[in-house]
């Protein structure tokens, strides 16, 4: 689905550097991407977390893999292929929002290492900051908790494909941050992704 398609298309470059936007911001734009089973606490750190970054007065925004879900990638299923497809598109769009000197903020399943690999080598090869963080909850808290009643519907099969149940899913194996959040709470997981951002000089 990555193929390159368009013919007679040429790169355009700006005049405007990534650092000179990063200056006129006053701190430097990376992607933070937070990956787990449904149900381990992505979305909700991730809602705390942009929140706590806009009262420090950074400018970040959080790209949430259901709400991508109903716009961008409104045309993929969770197919192994679309599954593959709705990260690399994720992952241009949250390289775009670093470029800028934003700090996106994604919250997905993306359950595959070798796409997010995929994802962390992009970004290295424009030369932006890429943090992965591991939200982890052992499966069974995960289905305890169940927000969406997805782990209840793929047990009695009304859904097929989903992750951790009849569908895998690979655990992160150079995370820079581990969450265990069934130990931390909400407040205790933000606080360890803004330190992750401060010792990498991030928030400067």
């Amino acid at each position: 689905m990555s193929e390159q398609k368009a013919t007679n298309i040429h790169w355009h470059d700006g005049t405007v550097s990534r650092s000179e936007r990063e200056a006129s911001l006053s701190q430097k734009g990376c992607t933070i991407w937070m990956t787990g089973l449904s149900g381990s606490g992505k979305s909700t750190v991730a809602v705390v977390f942009e929140q706590a970054l806009i009262h420090q007065g950074k400018h970040a925004y959080r790209l949430d893999g259901d709400n991508i879900r109903h716009g961008l990638n409104k045309n993929l299923g969770f197919s192994a292929e679309d599954r593959t497809e709705n990260i690399r598109r994720i992952g241009e769009v949250a390289k775009l929002f670093a470029d800028a000197g934003i700090i996106a903020v994604t919250s997905f399943i993306s359950p595959y290492r070798s796409d997010r690999d995929l994802v962390r080598a992009l970004h290295d090869e424009a030369g932006i900051p890429f943090l992965e963080v591991y939200v982890d909850a052992p499966l069974d808290v995960a289905e305890q908790r169940d927000p969406k009643g997805l782990y209840k519907k793929a047990r009695a099969g009304e859904i097929k494909g989903f992750t951790g149940i009849d569908d895998p899913y690979e655990e992160p194996g150079n995370a820079e941050l581990h969450l265990r959040t069934d130990q931390l709470s909400v407040d205790e997981s933000v606080q360890k992704m803004l330190d992750l951002l401060g010792e990498r000089n991030l928030l400067d």
